[in-house]
């Protein structure tokens, strides 16, 4: 390639997919703030109809910063995080299938909000080992045309990307449908061989802090069928 036509491809990429990419970043970072104020008044909503009931039930919003905002919901948390980059999908996705994406390759980048569900005791008791589980995530796009990923009904509500924009009454939804799976996502009793051998350390730490490693379903595979249908 001459120089110039490597001038010119510099030039192009950044006027096109670059300055695309920053238009997403902002769409997605727009999308996260509706998520805050969503799951504020949610917070205050539900603590006010659960009024004098335990107050370990009761919610708490947090905003950790630009990126994240969580919700604990009586012993589970919820964290909203936002990836920095924008991200294009591998050839083998569904995306390039639609008519959407063929019309415009652009369309095709993403920014990701990520949905994790955690103990809230992992947390409180800083244990470092303890796992969460990616309970959905949702992509967005320089249209503001989105989807979402993941478990029961966010993993095919939502599915409809380059014909609906992204709004609050969408978000909403979103956001009960991953409350309501993490609280019916029971933290099981891990299989016996998963848990029968443990060091000095972890039992320390243990009768000190109730450190011992835990997540919803150590010693499991999380599958699509975590949650049986009630």
């Amino acid at each position: 390639m001459e120089k110039e036509d490597i001038k010119s491809s510099i030039f192009n990429t950044l006027k096109d997919k670059s300055a695309v990419k920053q238009q997403v970043h902002d769409n997605t970072l727009a999308v996260l703030l509706d998520v805050k104020l969503i799951l504020q008044d949610l917070n205050e909503e539900l603590n006010q109809k659960l009024g004098d009931a335990d107050q370990r039930v009761h919610l708490e919003y947090t905003d950790n910063g630009n990126y994240s905002a969580q919700l604990k919901i009586a012993g589970d948390l919820l964290i909203f995080a936002m990836h920095s980059n924008i991200f294009e999908f591998d050839r083998s996705h569904g995306v390039w299938k639609t008519s959407y994406v063929k019309k415009d390759r652009l369309a095709s980048y993403c920014g990701i909000i990520n949905i994790y569900n955690f103990l809230a005791d992992s947390f409180k008791f800083n244990r470092m080992q303890d796992l969460g589980y990616l309970v959905g995530r949702i992509f967005i796009n320089k249209d503001m045309h989105y989807f979402t990923e993941g478990k029961r009904q966010l993993g095919f509500f939502f599915n409809n990307f380059g014909n609906e924009v992204i709004n609050k009454s969408s978000l909403t939804h979103i956001i009960n449908l991953s409350i309501n799976y993490a609280l019916e996502f029971d933290l099981l009793v891990p299989p016996y061989d998963t848990v029968k051998i443990a060091s000095v350390e972890q039992i320390s730490d243990r009768i000190q802090l109730s450190k011992l490693r835990t997540g919803k379903r150590l010693g499991f595979q999380f599958n699509s069928d975590d949650i049986g249908s009630e």
